[in-house]
Formats: structure tokens, sequence, C-alpha cells
């Protein structure tokens, strides 16, 4: 059929609607149309911004005429039925015709019918809310289920898009499983909406009958005569009887003087309370008494750590200090007391954590660990100004509150690894903190009251020195823990290890027992730290492994952990010595170097290949490192006949110098012995021993240079089975800190000519590498 169309753009019409609409000039022909060529019948149809609507409505007019307010001109329409719109066509009258064909309706059947029950359900739901009964009477007359899926074209809280969709959807049973869903948020929604402004009244009618009682309650006490005991009085009461500085007690009394001007419903008002709080819960004055017995403190210190001499020592140079200035009255001298900063420095495992523990229960002290990892908030340390929403003391402040005492052990745990953004700079924070000349002032921002921190010990942990800045670093007293030696790591594993897995495990020592030998053989072979970590972890799975036995009656007598079989409990070992294997051709040489994980091996690979006279350098190399090579090449190519090279022409190929790891970023001056003896070994086809490591910075002219981290590369040494190391004659003092044992095991060369060192360092001469020259 063919009829003229009207297009609504703020109403969607669907079938069973009655809706008045106002008419323009462009609805007013399509009415005048309807009513003079088609019996007053006419499609009504959304207007659409992207396209023409498929969907739309016959709608018959019932009444045309004004508005009952304004007297605009309108009129009431009846939608029929739904139809599809075909293209438009040619008709009488201004308006636009189109051909509309019916859309067939499907008869109900079983499954049509719960939908339409289920929808129904939901719907009176909803207008029950609403109190709308009227409109759920006639909702209940409505059988049909087309015509009670078209109703939702007077739901409110349906969007025009959606009854735009439900107009394009002919399929009765789609059409009523979209509005379930719709209707089921709608009421979740509402029910959400419901218990918020339930709340919300609730809370104010609270609000409202406490103020009530409140200014009752006010009322009764002035007519007795009663103060307010919960109220400023009582805070007046208790910083007054309170052993307040006297600094601290006037900042008090002023915020006690606010408090008594203020409304208690004042945000204020809750501020100064926290303030007050958090200063009466201060321990001012407050200090435990250090333990003076010396030898007694030596005994715990020795009890909880194998090794670690140097930190020992320190600690009982403090006390005994400390002592002697107590003993002579000297606590506080010009405003700063007896308080240290160290920095305890080392790679992971070595107990640099643990030992802060230990040095609080050597002194009597109470122990607080402050973890700074991965802190980048400036207001962490000094904490936030007290004008900010949820503002808190620093941490500093906090550990003291937390300790109960103004002369606790704080550690402040992994300072390397402080970082610092658009907040601030937590280390720049830190200075105050751990300069001895200022920290008896130290003001936190939330307190904003000078706080005595000279008389905390601070004991802060790193890892790697580099990574602290430099104003940091010059304020802490450094000592180093360079990690454990083999024997140390034997001690250790059945003096303290051994017996804290055994408990872990319900085991007794007569149950399950290590052999040195074997213990010997994890520290060598299994594990390659310079803690105890890894170590520690193996025997627990030994431990285990040993329960499993027992528990499963496998294990008829005490079982008895050795080389014999080890490997039944814990595998087959994870390292072996490498230098054997790496320097089986020339060009390869030993190195040693430091991490932030210790002292640690490192091969240099150096080979000529065919190409244009340079270097390519590879394993990502920092820059010292790639003028190390450089520097190294050059100094091979000068003195090629000093240092035996017979044929001068392999250095005018291409040189290729790599170190291995390449995922590991290095970077150092102290390579530069091992690259010259690489690049030797490479053009005179002598091998590099393979018992042998060095380190050393070289100079243009072959002078070996001092290195950092002596120690630590023998210590790397001695674990990787190396028997000889050729070092810098100017770090002979560094050898006074190299534990005996290392020195036993390892024959330290000192050198201050590069050609001396590689003319110790490579293999004889054979007949081999003589005729290959």
């Amino acid at each position: 059929m063919q009829l003229p169309i009207l297009f609504l753009s703020e109403l969607v019409v669907l079938p069973g609607m009655v809706v008045p609409i106002r008419l323009d000039e462009t609805s007013r022909a399509a009415i005048d149309t309807a009513r003079a060529s088609s019996d007053g019948k006419l499609v009504v149809a959304p207007r659409l911004a992207d396209r023409y609507a498929s969907y739309g409505v016959v709608a018959e007019i019932v009444q045309q005429g004004r508005m009952a307010g304004d007297g605009a001109e309108a009129a009431v329409l009846r939608a029929e039925r739904r139809v599809k719109i075909g293209s438009g066509v040619s008709g009488p009258g201004s308006a636009l015709w189109v051909e509309a064909e019916d859309v067939p309706v499907t008869e109900p059947d079983e499954q049509l019918r719960e939908l339409a029950k289920e929808y129904k359900s939901l719907v009176i739901a909803t207008l029950q809310r609403r109190d709308a009964w009227q409109v759920i009477d006639n909702v209940q007359r409505v059988t049909d289920p087309d015509q009670l899926a078209d109703l939702a074209g007077y739901a409110s809280w349906l969007t025009d898009d959606q009854k735009r969709a439900l107009l394009e959807t002919p399929e009765v049973a789609e059409r009523l499983q979209t509005l379930i869903e719709w209707t089921r948020n709608q009421i979740a929604e509402a029910e959400v909406n419901d218990k918020i402004a339930d709340d919300v009244r609730e809370g104010m009618e609270k609000s409202q009958r406490e103020f009530l009682l409140r200014q009752q309650l006010n009322a009764i006490r002035a007519e007795l005569g009663e103060g307010e005991p919960d109220g400023a009085e009582d805070y007046r009461t208790r910083v007054e009887q309170a052993d307040l500085p006297e600094k601290v007690r006037e900042a008090a009394l002023r915020e006690v003087d606010k408090l008594e001007r203020s409304s208690d419903q004042t945000p204020e008002a809750g501020w100064i309370r926290t303030w007050l709080d958090t200063i009466l819960d201060m321990p001012w004055g407050q200090t435990t008494t250090d333990n003076t017995d010396i030898a007694a403190a030596r005994e715990v210190l020795d009890a909880d750590h194998h090794g670690l001499d140097d930190v020992k020592d320190r600690m009982i140079e403090y006390l005994a200090v400390r002592s002697r200035r107590a003993e002579r009255g000297l606590q506080v001298v010009g405003g700063r007391g007896s308080g240290a900063v160290l920095a305890l420095a080392g790679p992971p495992g070595v107990g640099k954590t643990s030992l802060g523990e230990s040095v609080a229960r050597a002194l009597g002290r109470k122990f607080v660990r402050v973890a700074l990892g991965g802190v980048r908030d400036e207001a962490e340390i000094r904490g936030h100004r007290r004008t900010y929403v949820g503002a808190l003391p620093g941490r500093i402040v906090r550990a003291i509150s937390e300790a109960g005492s103004m002369n606790p052990v704080v550690l402040l745990d992994e300072i390397d690894k402080v970082g610092s953004d658009y907040r601030g700079d937590p280390s720049s924070a830190l200075l105050e903190v751990l300069d001895p000349a200022q920290n008896h002032t130290f003001r936190d921002h939330y307190l904003d009251v000078d706080l005595d921190l000279s008389d905390v010990l601070f004991l802060a942990t790193a890892n790697v020195i580099e990574n602290i800045p430099e104003p940091l670093l010059d304020r802490m007293e450094l000592v180093t823990i360079d990690g454990y030696t083999e024997d140390d790591k034997i001690n250790i594993a059945r003096d303290f290890l051994l017996p804290k897995q055994r408990e872990l495990a319900a085991l007794d020592a007569e149950e399950v027992i290590f052999t040195d030998e074997a213990l010997r053989e994890i520290a060598a072979d299994y594990t390659r730290e310079p803690g105890v970590r890894q170590l520690e972890r193996l025997l627990a799975k030994g431990l285990r492994k040993a329960a499993t036995k027992i528990a499963q009656g496998r294990a008829e007598a005490a079982i008895t952990i050795d080389l014999g079989n080890l490997k039944d409990f814990l595998g087959r070992p994870r390292f072996t010595p490498e230098s054997d294997e790496r320097t089986e051709v020339p060009g390869v040489a030993t190195g040693l170097a430091v991490t932030g994980l210790g002292g640690d091996v490192l091969f240099i690979e150096a080979n000529a290949v065919d190409g244009e006279r340079g270097l390519t350098l590879t394993g990502q190399l920092g820059e010292v490192m790639k003028e190390s090579a450089q520097i190294a090449l050059s100094y091979v190519r000068a003195h090629a006949a000093e240092l035996g090279i017979t044929d001068p022409g392999v250095l005018d190929r291409r040189i290729h110098i790599h170190v291995p790891a390449g995922a590991i970023p290095k970077d150092g001056p102290s390579a530069g012995v091992t690259m010259v003896t690489a690049l030797v070994s490479m053009a005179t086809g002598r091998r590099v021993r393979s018992d042998v490591g060095m380190t050393g910075e070289v100079t243009l002219n072959g002078r070996v240079l001092p290195i950092g981290g002596l120690k630590q590369k023998l210590l790397a040494a001695q674990r990787n089975g190396l028997r000889t190391v050729f070092a810098p004659k100017r770090n002979e003092p560094d050898l006074d800190e190299v534990p005996s044992e290392v020195l036993e095991a390892i024959t330290v060369v000192p050198s201050t000519d590069v050609a001396e060192l590689v003319a110790a360092a490579l293999e004889p001469v054979t007949e081999s590498a003589r005729a290959a020259a």
C-alpha cells in the first residue's frame, strides 16, 4: 500500500500508542494529505541522522486542533500496526509518499507466552516502585505478547535509541527477550539508587538527631555547671599532664585554643584532634637503657651472625663510646647526641637486614624497619602538610611512634632503591634525617615541631653504592660487606641455617646429618652467590626430601647426606668451573668484575675477521668499557713486537671484541688488562692459562692502574676455581681486608706493567703456535 509518511525527531511511536504531536509546516502537509487522500492514515517513522528508517507504524489521525496551553496547532495519532517502509512513490499533495508493507504477526506459542509472562511481572514490579497503580491495571489487561512488547513505547526509562531498536525488531520473542534484559538492569539500578538515597537520608537524619541531642546535652551540662569531658578541655588536660618538650607543649596548646573556638562540625576540628592525638602518642622523653656490657653485646652479635667482624667491631665501638659519654655526663653536647648513621653495603643475602635486628638486640633497643625500595614521594619521608585530606606523618615519625622510644635502631632498608619523580626526591629529604649535625631539630611537615633524632641509631642497607646520591652517602659511615668465603658458608650452614631449617621441617639433629664435604660441595657447585640465600633454599630442599622419606617409612635409621647421595636430594650441580672450557682457544681471557650481586668472573673474547680495519664491540658495553677496548687495541698495535706478535698484519684486520652475557649491561675500566691479554692471545695464537684471572685498568703506555672491589673479585675468583689473579700493585693495601683462607687458595700477583702481566698469563709457546705464527 502507498501512504504519506511523517518523520518525527523527538518521539518514537510504537504500535498501540496514542500520542499528540505539534504540527509544523512539513507535518501539517503530511496530515492534510492523509486526511484528504488516504482515509486519514499515514506512516509515522523516526527521523534518523544517517539514513531513512526501515520500519514505522501506520497511524490514524484521531483529532486535529490546537494545544490547550499555548494554542499551537497539533494532532492526535493512534498507531495501529508495524510496517516495513519501502521506496518513495509519487502521490497527491505536497507530502512524501512511500510503499508500506505490513509486517506479519507471529501466532503466540507456549514459549512466547512464558516470555510475555516474565516481562509483564518485571514491568509490574517497576511500576509498583513508582506507585503507578492505574497503569498496572492497564498492563494486567493486555494478554497479546505483541501488544505487551509494544507497550514499552510508553516506558520513561527507555531511551529513544532503545525504542527505535524495538521498532526495527519485528520478531516478538526477540523484542521480549531484549525488554526483559533492559528491565532487569533498570530494576537493579533503581534498587542501588534507592539504597543510596536511603543511606543519605538516614545519615542526614542521624546527623540532625545527634546535633539536637548534643545541643540538649550541652544545655544540661551548662545548667549543672559541668564541662565537656571529651572535648577541648580534655585535650588541654592531656597536653598539660604529658611530658612534652616546651616548644611542643606551646604548639599543642595553641591547637587546643583553636579547637575550643571551633565548632565540632567543622573539618578543622577533626584535623586538630588527629594532630593532637599524634603528638600525644609520640614517645617524648621515653628512652630505653642501653646494654653497657660490651662482652654480652658481642656474644649476641656472634650468636646471630657468622663473620661480619667490621660491622660488629663498629657496633662495639659505638657502645663503648656511648658508655664512656654516659659516665662523664656527655650524652648531649652542643645539641647533638651520640647517635650514629651507618650504611651497610653489599650483595643480597649476606645478612644486612637481619643484622639490624641483631644490633638492636645487642644494644637492648627497640627495632623498626623502614622499607625504602620504590619510594618516590618526598612526603613519605617528611610527611604531608596538615591541610591535605588524609595527611599523615612521614615514615620516620611513624617509626619513632611505633618503636615507643626516642632511641630505637631504625633500619632504612634498600636506600639505594629510592627513586624520584614529580612528587619530589625522597633522598633529599633523607639528608636532614641522616645528618648528625641537623637531625636533632628534624621537622616533619605534618607535626611541624622539632623532633630530636640525634639519639637514634640509623642503619641503612644498599646493594649498589653508586646508586646512592653523593651528598647522602657523605652523611653515612660506609661499612662494606663483600660476601662470604666458602669456609664461611660452611660454618653458617652448619651453625645457623641447618638448625633453623631443621626446626621448620620438624626434624631433629640426629635424624638428618649433612657432612662438611656435602656442605662444601653445595657451596661450591650448587650455588654461585656471595650470600647464603640459595644455600639456605638448597638445605631446606634436602631436609624436605629427607622428611618425606621418614614420613613414608623408607628411612630405617638416621639419614646422612654426603657426597655419595647428594644428587639424590638436590639433583645435579648447577655450576661447574668454566674457565678451562672457555680458554681452550686463543683469544679468550678471564677477567673479574663487581655487580650488584657481588663479584663475578667475566670472559672477554677477541677475534680478527676479514674486512676494513677497525674495532667492533658487542656485549652491551658502557662508554668507559668501550674506551678501555680502544685503549687496549691501540696499546697492542703500538707494542706488537714487545708483546711477541710476529705477524702485526693480523691487527690490521677488523678486530671484534665480545663480552658474553650480552643481555647484561657492563661498564667500568677494570677490564683493560683482560682485553689486552685477549688481543695478544688472539694475535699470537697462545692460549691464556685456564687458572688465571685478572683485573686492572690499563693506560696507553701499558701501566696498570688501581681498581675497586678487589675483595669481592677475589672471592669470585675463589668461587670459580681460579688459582692465580693478576691485580694492580697499587691495590696491595686492599689485600689486608681479604680473608686469609682466600689468600691461601689464590696467588695474587701485583702488576704494574701490562706486558709483564700478559707474558705470565699466556701459556708457553708451543710448536703448533709457532707454526701457526
